[in-house]
């Protein structure tokens, strides 16, 4: 690679598969209706379909290696279970993406995967910190802000729940038609602690005896 050659990248959680594919069966028929009201929506793809945790820019080639291992590094402890919530144009004023929302459970776990990533890639690279407000979400479709639809009523989002399936470092190209992105290092979820026996905690509450 060209000496002070750059990479435009960003960490991401990957979605399943049947979740991405409801996704992008929801976006085609919200594109319909959105064409209705003279909107033009460009949809996404389903498999370039994921939940960005921090957008890094422009970084140096030679720092990639160091970036994914603190990225993949940072995953810890598992997320939990996320569902999808209500679409959402972003930004409201003059969207320009059209996303759906994600629920994180009451344990946080997807904010808190969210807040070690920023943290760890603090450690290794500079870059823009993110909102502190983390609004998780799904971009599903992306447009001119010229081109957003007058009407913005979308119908319901599908009922789905999943846990993410993987942790990714991603290289974004931008393109004509749009971005592609190519995952660099990828790691699968933590496998949780195993909570001690009965017996175990017995013995522990008394003394080890």
């Amino acid at each position: 690679m060209a000496h002070g050659a750059t990479a435009r990248l960003f960490v991401a959680v990957d979605l399943p598969d049947s979740v991405r594919r409801e996704l992008t069966r929801w976006a085609r028929a919200a594109a319909a209706s959105a064409r209705a009201s003279s909107g033009r929506l460009r949809l996404l793809e389903d498999e370039t379909l994921h939940v960005t945790l921090c957008f890094l820019g422009e970084q140096p080639a030679g720092a990639i290696d160091a970036i994914a291992q603190a990225a993949i590094g940072a995953w810890t402890e598992p997320v939990g279970e996320l569902a999808l919530g209500a679409p959402v144009w972003l930004p409201k004023r003059h969207p320009r993406a059209l996303a759906v929302e994600l629920h994180d459970d009451a344990r946080g776990g997807l904010q808190a995967l969210r807040d070690a990533v920023v943290r760890a890639l603090d450690t290794v690279c500079a870059f823009e910190p993110p909102p502190r407000r983390f609004l998780p979400h799904v971009t599903v479709a992306r447009m001119r802000a010229t081109d957003a639809p007058r009407e913005r009523a979308l119908a319901p989002t599908p009922q789905l729940a999943f846990e993410p399936r993987s942790l990714a470092l991603y290289r974004s190209w931008l393109g004509p038609t749009g971005a592609s992105y190519d995952a660099l290092a990828r790691c699968a979820p933590p496998v949780p602690a195993a909570l001690p026996t009965l017996d175990s905690r017995v013995r522990d509450a008394l003394g080890g005896a």
